[in-house]
């Protein structure tokens, strides 16, 4: 029987929960290419290293292994003169460091709270579910895979 290795193609069901056992996300059906490609949390890829469909997983993971430690850095007050007119809470403004996004928290009377933190940050989850399907592909198709991916 196939067991989950390099380049297999795996379809599961996952479920993220926080140590209260509240659930945070509940997929009906995730895939990711296995093999070190970042497409999921690493400890959580290598507790699925050699499993089968039908098996089952459980992980903890701590804030650094899942979505970041919370950083305050991460949070600005901003005067609103200073932001675009149609701010509002919720939006998402662009920081000057590629790739960093903040979120718009509250707006008081002179200033708005912006957030770059990943909203799961800061706290350990519980991710488990069972293997579905899986599909050992070649370097090649693996690639392919990881080029369309890419192009998004």
């Amino acid at each position: 029987m196939d067991k989950i290795k390099k380049n297999t193609l795996v379809s599961m069901l996952i479920k993220l929960e926080d140590k209260e056992g509240n659930i945070i996300d509940e997929s009906e059906e995730l895939m990711y290419l296995h093999g070190g490609y970042n497409q999921i949390f690493q400890k959580l890829e290598d507790e699925l290293e050699g499993k089968k469909i039908g098996d089952t997983f459980h992980v903890t993971l701590t804030p650094a292994e899942a979505f970041g430690e919370y950083d305050e850095s991460l949070v600005l007050k901003e005067l609103l003169k200073d932001l675009p007119e149609d701010i509002h809470v919720g939006a998402e403004l662009d920081g000057e460091e590629e790739g960093i996004v903040y979120v718009v928290e509250s707006i008081e009377e002179m200033h708005a709270i912006l957030n770059a933190n990943h909203e799961l940050a800061g706290i350990p989850l519980v991710a488990s579910g069972k293997i579905l399907e899986i599909e050992q592909l070649s370097d090649e198709a693996a690639e392919e895979l990881l080029k369309v991916e890419h192009q998004h």
